[in-house]
């Protein structure tokens, strides 16, 4: 059972144990218990076994971040694994491996489009669109028209006239983004690669170049965003951001209308009748 004293050995002897020695070219005779050796631990993490197996044992006091990913990489944890380990271990998560759109599920794809009246889109840490409904197709933007490069939501605040215009009060829309997206990219470890996004757009907007220099963090997990659409006219969308569980990088939001008849009105888009055509035009548009 283990102990509150020493959690952080408890748990890595349970985790050497459940491997497969065979996997690794390690021999199988002569072991008295199953998985692998502390020392052979040690050897894969390139650390000495003396130290690993205080670790086990409760005295190798505080072992730095790095010695952990080592360990984490030596006994094949998978990511909730190696994120125990680094809690238990430093108290705190592990810094994370920006993965951008990679792992998105088919699964992921059906919970959006099971909300078929709510725009829903799934954003990376940069703040690139990976996947969208259809209601975010004709009440947002379509993304499926534009290339990957161009489905970031900074480009188009910023560098598309058309969806600037549409928001209400823009330069407080625009500010909010700005501070959050400073704080996502912290986040989901993508600090590298969001430079080249940042570097183009205090080139091409001089209003990015503003917001960017005032260093403002902020968190924008629920609010109301008010368009201009041209096709609905004034609407009023409930927002709520959530985080996907094992993906620090990546971040759901989904837009509820408030009000019946903005639902409505979004249906008769998502769900047009014979004299109903404009929704996916007015999308298309909005992106050019």
């Amino acid at each position: 059972m283990a102990t509150d004293a020493n959690r952080l050995g408890d748990y890595l002897k349970t985790r050497r144990t459940k491997l497969d020695p065979t996997s690794f070219g390690f021999s199988t005779r002569r072991r008295r218990t199953p998985g692998l050796r502390r020392e052979e631990v040690a050897q894969r993490a390139n650390i000495s076994p003396t130290w690993y197996t205080w670790l086990e044992q409760g005295r190798g006091g505080n072992a730095s971040a790095d010695v952990l990913d080592r360990i984490a990489r030596a006994l094949m944890l998978t990511e909730v694994e190696r994120e125990h380990l680094f809690l238990i271990g430093l108290g705190r998560p592990p810094e994370v491996h920006y993965r951008g759109g990679d792992g998105f599920t088919p699964r992921l794809q059906r919970l959006l489009d099971a909300m078929p009246y709510s725009p829903a889109i799934v954003r990376t840490a940069t703040w690139e669109v990976i996947a969208w409904n259809r209601a975010a197709a004709v009440v947002l933007t379509d993304y499926g028209t534009l290339p990957p490069g161009q489905r970031n939501i900074l480009r188009m605040i910023f560098l598309n006239p058309h969806v600037r215009e549409i928001q209400f009060d823009w330069e407080s829309v625009a500010r909010g983004v700005v501070a959050a997206f400073r704080v996502d990219a912290a986040r989901g470890g993508a600090d590298r690669e969001v430079a080249p996004l940042v570097e183009e757009l205090c080139t091409k907007s001089p209003d990015f170049a503003r917001m960017w220099r005032e260093n403002d963090v902020q968190l924008r997990g629920d609010g109301v965003k008010r368009l201009r659409h041209p096709v609905l006219g004034t609407i009023a969308l409930e927002y709520s951001s959530f985080a996907i569980d094992g993906r620090p990088d990546l971040g759901m939001v989904v837009y509820t209308p408030t009000t019946g008849a903005d639902r409505d009105a979004i249906r008769s888009l998502v769900e047009p009748g014979p004299g109903i055509v404009g929704g996916m035009d007015w999308a298309r548009s909005s992106t050019r």
